[in-house]
Order: C-alpha cells, then structure tokens, then sequence
C-alpha cells in the first residue's frame, strides 16, 4: 500500500500537474504554430524559391529485390526537414520578438506619479541646500 501512497502524491503534485497543462497547451501550440508556417508562411516561400522540394533525393544502396525493399539514404527529406526547420524557427524568433517589444511598450507606459509627501519635499530642499553649501 505504500508505493500506491507515494505514486498518489506524486500524481497530485502542483509541479507535474503544471507540466501536464504544459504539454497539452504546447501541443496545441505547435499545432497553430505549424499551420501558420504551412498554411501562411510557407506558400509565398515556395512561390519565391521556384517550389524546390528536395525530399525526393535520394542515394540508393542496394536496389528492391522481390519482396525485400531497396536499402535508400534518403538525405533529400533530411535537407528538406532542416530548412523547414530554419523557416520555421525563424518566423518563431520574429514573433517572440514582436511579442517582447509590445510587452516592453507596456512596460514603458508613464504611469501617474504619486506626488512627493510633504516631508519628501522638505528632505529634497535640505538635500539640494547641502549640495550648493559645499
């Protein structure tokens, strides 16, 4: 019964139940995220480059025989999976970046400035007084 007590706290934890909401938010995520790089970004992208696809090169090491298949190094998907990667990393950092810079605008925003209480004043005089004394 003790290791069914452990597991239970365990379970129930803040921390793994905040990661669980992570992962499940972050998946969400990166479905929105690669919809925006397939759907938005990567048309005008493909349009631009003459819609290069490398994921058909292949170099093949030992050709289909019967019912064994061919032994291919398909190194066209991996070059093709790194610039999608490169694209899409890219187009993250430009909306991080536009993220922070609303949040820095925020950040900046004047608030009100209560005014000085009148001892603050009087400490300011004496200060600015000592100041021109010396």
């Amino acid at each position: 019964m003790g290791m069914m007590k452990e597991f239970k706290e365990f379970a129930v934890k803040g921390n793994v139940i905040d990661m669980a909401v992570g992962i499940i938010i972050g998946a969400a995520f990166g479905k929105i995220v690669s919809s925006f790089v397939a759907d938005v970004v990567m048309p005008p992208i493909g349009v631009l480059v003459g819609g290069v696809n490398f994921s058909k090169l292949a170099f093949t090491i030992q050709e289909a025989s019967g019912d064994i298949p061919a032994v291919v190094i398909s190194y066209g998907k991996f070059i093709q999976t790194a610039v999608d990667f490169t694209i899409i990393a890219f187009v993250i950092f430009i909306a991080v970046k536009g993220i922070n810079s609303l949040k820095r605008k925020e950040e900046k925003a004047p608030e009100d400035q209560p005014k000085p209480t009148p001892q603050e004043v009087l400490l300011t005089e004496i200060r600015d007084l000592l100041k021109n004394r010396e």
